[in-house]
């Protein structure tokens, strides 16, 4: 009997069969056999460098060669076998010389890898160092419409690359085949399903043969439609879904690129905002907004020169970036935007003109950051509105100065509101004839903790522009209420007018406001009046006349001040039911020595005593002012002339001596 014999004699004594099952665990070196998958017959120790070697098989099939002793007698075996688990290495075994055997087990597990390889849902391409196919597997073939045995053996280079990309590929694998390194590549592959995008990831193996021959295995996903997805979610996180144009994210992005490109880079931006949209928003309703909007990018576009770029930031406010850009350049750009502008928009018989504000802002003279460069050309804007719209600036330091006292006033004055830092002073009003105290004019002052006493001037714009005016009106009524009831009690009769503007009168509660401070004052009769500008009768003259019959229902008398400087006409004027009309300043000043200024002060109070309303010249300072207007025969007067705005405690004091020095006279 041969030594394959007796071998083969032996294994098939113990367990039956020539190819018994074996075993080997991670945490001993107790070598199993069994004739049956999964059971224990025999255990017999091996040397450590036995198991280390059976420990080296990975999860892809392969042989390894062991002797050992069983029961006495000396085996020569050839396991086929892999790592079933983390823990767990298995397979069958055979006598060394049993090539049959041998060879089955081998083809039974290179048959599964086969198939593995053949049927992964991956394009799998073996080549070896001078780039020829050796295997081309399923997917590949389903891919390219070619068959591997009509592939294997020629060239990739020639096959699937461009003269230029084979020169480029044959470099790079020659660079990595000297490193062993695995590496990653995205081509286009012209596949029976037209161009494809693959991501490759490839890694090179040496072969088990006595030849060690590496190859390189090159397994490829196709991405087509994922990078699709990805550029189609790109494309909609930066454009505007309702202009086509970039969104702020997109021209952001591009900024903040710009202005890291380089120390040298010099460009600048124009930030746009539309003028009256919202009202034609609200008057024409959405829809039409929007096809606004759209015909407006339109129309800017076609202002912009040659690398300047366009994008909505949201609303009615656009931003258009020029990198390496003078200003001269983006002024002119703004010039043509502005006059494009001034042409009326048109949908279905509907016509209607818009027009836009625009700041401009260079970096890095205006700012080296995205945040400071856009809010340079923010700030420059917002000074075109103040400058009357239709028009644009190029930012300029005192600004954002200007800017910066705007926070200040943003945030101090809700504080001054809040914390009972507003005070009134009061200016006296004197009858024409007799001198004596007509009434007062309420005037507010704030004082400060940081800044001391800040005049009206400085705060009252800001206020009206910002919403505060409505509750800063409200502490002035309630305030003047309070003084006048006080006053009341101490025997003074005493009139105190407060201004109302006419953001103020749009305000529905005001009247109910004006009722809740003369009733918490307890201030019976009513001693409160109103002095009202020229400019709250332009929006809507008739809730102005219902507010103001309103107002002298409660007892309040109306004034109308700064007559003669505002839009009104005399025929609106003999429309309104007024009280009083105040004379303005400019008419008062130097009218002794004014013939025009005479002659319309003398109009101005013959209008009046047609409509029976009475005159107050306000502003007078000269003592020839004076003579003037008494020769008119004004009602009454006020000006510096006669005493300053005064707290309440000093105005009182002055009264009394004003009186003391009457009765002594």
């Amino acid at each position: 009997m041969t030594e394959n014999q007796d071998e083969r004699s032996i294994l098939y004594a113990h367990f039956g069969t020539n190819s018994p099952y074996w075993r080997l665990a991670a945490d001993s070196d107790a070598f199993e056999l069994a004739a049956v998958k999964g059971a224990a017959n025999i255990a017999t120790a091996l040397r450590p460098e036995q198991a280390g070697a059976i420990r080296a098989l990975t999860g892809i099939t392969s042989s390894v060669r062991i002797d050992i002793t069983l029961y006495g007698d000396l085996l020569r075996l050839h396991l086929v076998g892999r790592k079933i688990n983390p823990n767990e290495w298995a397979g069958t075994a055979s006598a060394h010389s049993d090539t049959e055997s041998v060879a089955k087990d081998l083809v039974e597990g290179l048959s599964f890898a086969e198939t593995v390889v053949s049927e992964a849902n991956s394009v799998i391409v073996i080549v070896d160092q001078n780039g020829r196919v050796q295997r081309f597997n399923k997917l590949s073939e389903e891919y390219t419409g070619k068959r591997e045995q009509d592939i294997v053996g020629r060239s990739v280079f020639e096959m699937f690359m461009t003269r230029e990309e084979a020169v480029a590929s044959r470099r790079n694998i020659a660079e990595f085949y000297k490193r062993g390194q695995s590496y990653e590549a995205e081509r286009v592959i012209n596949t029976v399903k037209g161009p494809r995008l693959f991501l490759f990831r490839n890694k090179f193996v040496t072969s088990g043969s006595g030849e060690k021959r590496v190859y390189l295995i090159c397994s490829g996903t196709d991405i087509t439609e994922e990078r699709q997805a990805q550029e189609r979610l790109r494309v909609l996180a930066n454009t505007d879904m309702l202009t086509n144009l970039p969104n702020r994210h997109a021209i952001t992005t591009r900024l903040k690129a710009a202005l890291a490109a380089g120390q040298d880079g010099r460009g600048g931006v124009l930030f746009l905002d539309l003028d009256n949209f919202k009202r034609i928003n609200d008057h024409y309703g959405h829809g039409f907004g929007d096809h606004l909007l759209k015909a407006v990018a339109v129309a800017i576009s076609a202002c912009l020169s040659e690398g300047q770029t366009l994008a909505r930031l949201g609303g009615d406010e656009f931003i258009v970036l020029q990198e390496s850009a003078q200003p001269w350049e983006l002024e002119a750009t703004a010039q043509r935007i502005i006059e494009r502008l001034r042409e009326p928009f048109r949908q279905g018989l509907i016509e209607v003109y818009t027009s836009c504000s625009i700041g401009i802002a260079m970096y890095p003279d205006h700012g080296a950051d995205l945040d400071s460069v856009v809010r340079s050309a923010d700030i420059a804007m917002y000074v075109a509105k103040e400058a009357g719209r239709h028009t644009y600036r190029v930012f300029q330091p005192e600004m954002d100065r200007r800017n910066a006292d705007y926070v200040w006033l943003d945030t101090n004055l809700r504080k001054a509101l809040a914390e009972d830092h507003l005070m009134l002073y009061y200016q006296p009003k004197l009858a024409g004839r007799t001198g004596e105290v007509d009434g007062v004019e309420a005037l507010v002052r704030w004082r400060s903790p940081e800044r001391g006493m800040v005049g009206p001037d400085a705060f009252i714009p800001y206020a009206e522009e910002s919403g505060l005016i409505s509750p800063l009106g409200i502490w002035v009524m309630r305030e003047a209420a309070r003084q006048a009831a006080a006053w009341k009690r101490d025997g003074l009769n005493i009139r105190i007018a407060i201004n109302m503007s006419a953001r103020q009168l749009n305000d529905k509660g005001v009247v109910s406001e004006f009722m809740r401070a003369i009733s918490d004052a307890n201030l019976d009769p009513c001693l409160l009046d109103i002095e009202l500008t020229e400019s709250c009768l332009i929006d809507d003259e008739g809730a102005a006349i219902e507010l103001i019959k309103q107002f002298r229902q409660l007892g309040a008398r109306v004034h109308l001040d700064d007559f003669g400087t505002g839009y009104s006409s005399l025929s609106q004027l003999a429309r309104i039911p007024l009280d009083a009309i105040k004379l303005d300043a400019s008419f008062v000043r130097g009218v002794n020595e004014n013939p025009v200024s005479q002659a319309l002060a003398r109009a101005i109070v013959a209008v009046a005593r047609t409509l029976e309303l009475k005159v107050i010249a306000e502003g007078v300072e000269t003592t020839e002012e004076a003579v003037f207007v008494d020769t008119l025969g004004v009602d009454a007067k006020q000006g510096y002339l006669y005493a300053k705005p005064m707290p309440a405690a000093e105005f009182t004091a002055w009264l009394t001596q004003r009186r003391r020095l009457h009765l002594i006279a």
